[in-house]
């Protein structure tokens, strides 16, 4: 598995991985499609800010974008393909994550996970 940057062409994948890690939740279908622009994932997106995907062998197996404004740096997304949810990558990416907001400075990172990512943001992102 590599770590690497996005590219625009990745935005679509990503999104994908987005609604299928958001949807393994179960939430309602409904609130999936309010959630529709907040988990999409467009090459602009991709430009202005710091993304990130875990890949092996061609396949994208999740990603992370932070946004960076001075010294504070905000987790926008962190999402696993559901396959590969418990494997590990999380884990991997977060402390990606954490190192590259060092990288740019940043004294604190903002956090706004979901209530099923509560349990992983206390224990393994540590």
């Amino acid at each position: 598995m590599k770590i690497r940057q996005a590219k625009f062409e990745d935005a679509e994948t990503l999104s994908q991985i987005a609604f299928a890690a958001k949807s393994y939740w179960n939430y309602p279908e409904n609130w999936l499609k309010i959630w529709k622009d907040a988990l999409t994932i467009t090459p602009e997106f991709i430009e202005k800010n710091e993304v990130y995907l875990a890949e092996s062998d061609g396949k994208v197996l999740g990603f992370y974008a932070l946004i960076v404004e001075n010294d504070k740096v905000q987790l926008e997304h962190l999402w696993i393909s559901p396959e590969n949810i418990g494997g590990g990558i999380g884990k991997i990416l977060m402390a990606d994550a954490i190192e590259k907001a060092k990288s740019f400075g940043a004294t604190s990172m903002e956090i706004e996970s979901d209530p099923n990512a509560e349990g992983f943001i206390k224990n393994k992102a540590r």
